[in-house]
């Protein structure tokens, strides 16, 4: 396999302060056999959605893939994550808990954080769970058009073991229209038990 398995972080990226966790991720990946394709844009603040979301695994390959790069990813997850012993873990490489049965302004929040940073990378699966879901959650609609971000996608599939990077795309506001096409590119994409 290629020295070269993961693109380089762009400039304007937010980076991880370390060069041993990068480097150790690198090599869990080579071992494990999976790749990731495309280029990351050189862009300070943008949201990145992945899927198929269908297994635990794809939290783990993710993970790798994000430490590996050496890039600094802030990822949204069930705050029940965080509150167990994992956390200790998570919470220092940008994992953000929520309540998601709680009435909160998530989407209140990030657009916060995003105006607070210079550099901000927010990741986030849209389906909301690893089930099989007929509609994805807009929050990720939402943030990036109240934040004025763009959206990259990044294509999860299992046969061909890879992580890609697709399309970068821009909330419009008009979220139905939006999530049609959006949904559409992910549609060849399989993950460990289905589809997107």
């Amino acid at each position: 396999m290629s020295n070269r398995m993961l693109p380089s972080a762009p400039p304007e990226a937010p980076k991880l302060n370390s060069r041993f966790w990068p480097w150790l991720a690198r090599v869990l990946l080579r071992l494990s056999g999976w790749r990731l394709l495309g280029e990351l844009p050189n862009e300070p603040k943008l949201i990145l959605i992945g899927a198929p979301h269908s297994s635990y695994w794809d939290g783990y390959y993710g993970l790798l893939m994000k430490i590996g790069l050496g890039v600094d990813i802030n990822i949204i997850i069930k705050r029940e994550v965080l509150d167990g012993p994992l956390g200790i873990f998570l919470r220092p490489i940008g994992m953000i808990g929520i309540n998601r049965s709680a009435a909160l302004n998530v989407v209140g929040q990030m657009v916060k954080r995003f105006a607070e940073k210079d550099r901000m990378w927010l990741g986030i699966t849209p389906e909301g769970t690893r089930k099989k879901v007929k509609h994805w959650k807009s929050g990720f609609l939402r943030i990036a058009h109240d934040a004025n971000v763009p959206i990259q996608t990044l294509f999860i599939d299992y046969p061909t073991k890879t992580f890609t990077f697709g399309p970068v795309v821009r909330a419009t506001g008009d979220h139905d229209a939006d999530m049609t096409k959006i949904r559409a590119l992910f549609s060849p994409y399989r993950g460990k038990h289905r589809n997107a």
